[in-house]
């Protein structure tokens, strides 16, 4: 656990880094980490088959919120750490 938690630091470092003026980004650059959550994938679902997948995040909600961000649409600050969180198959996003 303890270079799993160092890596995790790190990331977060990144980002927060990445976002300070001067970090060598262009202005218009934004650096978000999202926060790792357990995915709804097939592959989740065949080695996890009794799972409560109510609780995993669907591919398709990561991807609509890649695209958006992209084009500019609800696009966190530059520096965020951003949980998916979902619940009764019901997916938020929430600024750590």
């Amino acid at each position: 656990m303890i270079g799993y938690g160092m890596a995790k630091a790190a990331v977060h470092q990144l980002v927060q880094s990445l976002s300070a003026p001067k970090s060598g980004l262009p202005d218009s650059a934004t650096a978000v980490a999202i926060l790792p959550v357990t995915l709804d994938t097939p592959m989740n679902r065949k080695f996890m088959p009794k799972a409560d997948t109510s609780s995993w995040t669907p591919l398709t909600f990561v991807a609509d919120t890649l695209y958006n961000w992209a084009n500019g649409k609800d696009c966190p600050e530059s520096g965020s750490l951003v949980q998916l969180v979902t619940a009764n198959n019901e997916t938020e996003l929430k600024i750590a």
